[in-house]
């Protein structure tokens, strides 16, 4: 463990630290790779990139999303349990050391993982490879952390997810896409009693299965696989090799249905369809990803439609959100075209959408999927340099298979894309269940049945 005279040492030194690896920085060419590295030590997944620059970033990803968890609220509990205590560090500690580093700690949770990630100077990844060590090796989860920190914040976020329309919406199409598991929403809703099933014991149990050795991978960014294999060899060694219980998720399986949902504070639409699942899946399509592109809807660029086929079918109602994703997990996806508006705005457009997607199954202009599939690309190149994003897929994909998320190999997947496959795309979309969700005015909003969709 440092103590704190080389904390107070390393903080000294970070401006000047700071300032001269910026300059070495802008001195350096363009080297190194976004291709991530991929080992093992002390049974640990283990996966880094060397992108040059001064500041490094580590994340643990444990597949311990909501889609584990065995009862409401363990995932989000977890998130917000980190970092609040160690066996060795108290709460004012780690945030004071911290600090003192320069470092920036950030949490989250999504359907399917539970990360926890840090960026710092590189010269102080030993420091964060054994707090986050710690934090795997924990096994006590005091009450009141949860009755005074925890669950006050929970319930602020659910009442605040209760008054966002599109959310709600989001959350609907996927309990019926999905029914549990990927289905089950991101936070549990404020009328659920989240608080008889979240308890330190529960939250305890689920932690020591989430930071068993076989359920996480750490990532780093800007780190050398050496150096990382090297200290998590010597720090992970206290962190149990075999869980409790083991998280044995069955495959995903698609229903696909119809929700509506009354609220007085504005209207949202989903349509939901089966999409693609993570490169590091064995469902990956990169036509989904085209076909997204190609229906689109938000423009990117400003005062103009754009070529996108929603953003010209709803041309008339240019007060309405609407724009077309797909969301990709380890084993399935969902393409999602959300609509935010009036309710009639919506009642109107929504069966536009579904005629696009019946034009794009038959026939596709040439120049709009060569930018669609151009879009398409853009989108996963970016979304794989970003620090955050290619690391919980890397993680992920580690945990759930051994491989990482490697960009080039993506951006190959997509060029090799063609018009025959997206159309196909449409046809099985169209020829499938649908996942619809209406969350609004009742009496206004559109049923699936009535704008052409099976559900």
């Amino acid at each position: 463990m440092f103590s704190r005279a080389a904390i107070g040492r390393q903080a000294q030194r970070a401006a000047s630290r700071s300032w001269q690896h910026q300059r070495r920085g802008l001195a350096e060419p363009a080297s190194g790779s976004f291709q991530y590295q991929v080992g093992d030590a002390q049974g640990v997944k283990i996966a880094s990139r060397e992108i040059p620059g001064p500041v490094a970033t580590l994340a643990l990803v444990s597949s311990a999303g909501t889609r584990y968890q065995p009862v409401p609220g363990l995932a989000e509990g977890l998130e917000r349990y980190a970092f609040k205590s160690t066996a060795r560090r108290s709460t004012l500690r780690i945030q004071r050391e911290s600090e003192l580093l320069g470092s920036a700690l950030q949490t989250h949770h999504s359907r399917e993982n539970v990360v926890i990630g840090a960026k710092f100077f590189q010269n102080d990844l030993p420091y964060f490879v054994e707090l986050l060590a710690e934090v795997a090796a924990m096994t006590e989860y005091k009450p009141h952390v949860l009755h005074e920190e925890v669950y006050p914040l929970m319930d602020l976020l659910h009442k605040k997810y209760l008054g966002n329309t599109q959310e709600m919406a989001l959350n609907s199409a996927y309990g019926v896409a999905f029914h549990r598991g990927l289905g089950v929403p991101l936070q549990p809703p404020s009328n659920l009693p989240y608080k008889k099933y979240l308890d330190a014991d529960n939250l305890a149990d689920y932690a020591s299965a989430a930071y068993a050795k076989p359920n996480f991978a750490l990532v780093g960014n800007g780190v050398s696989q050496s150096e990382l294999s090297k200290w998590v060899g010597e720090m992970f060694t206290d962190v149990p090799s075999q869980a409790s219980y083991q998280f044995k998720p069955e495959q995903t399986k698609y229903f696909g249905g119809e929700e509506r949902i009354a609220h007085s504070s504005g209207n949202s639409f989903v349509i939901a369809l089966p999409g693609s699942s993570s490169p590091t899946g064995g469902f990956y399509k990169p036509e989904v990803a085209v076909l997204a592109a190609l229906l689109g809807g938000q423009s990117t660029i400003k005062w103009s439609p754009g070529f996108s086929l929603l953003s010209k079918a709803c041309q008339d109602t240019p007060n309405m959100f609407i724009d077309t994703k797909s969301t990709i997990y380890s084993d399935a996806g969902l393409v999602t075209i959300t609509m935010s508006g009036s309710a009639s705005d919506i009642k109107s457009s929504a069966p536009k959408v579904v005629e696009a997607l019946k034009g794009v199954s038959q026939n596709i202009d040439k120049e709009a999927f060569a930018k669609a599939k151009a879009l398409a690309k853009f989108k996963e190149l970016e979304y794989g340099q970003e620090t955050s994003a290619a690391m919980e897929l890397t993680g992920a994909g580690l945990v759930h298979g051994g491989k990482a998320y490697q960009i080039d190999e993506v951006a190959k997947s997509v060029d090799g894309v063609t018009e025959e496959k997206v159309k196909q795309a449409a046809k099985d979309a169209l020829e499938d269940k649908a996942s619809v969700s209406a969350v609004g005015d009742l009496y206004m909003l559109p049923y699936a049945e009535e704008i052409g969709l099976k559900v």
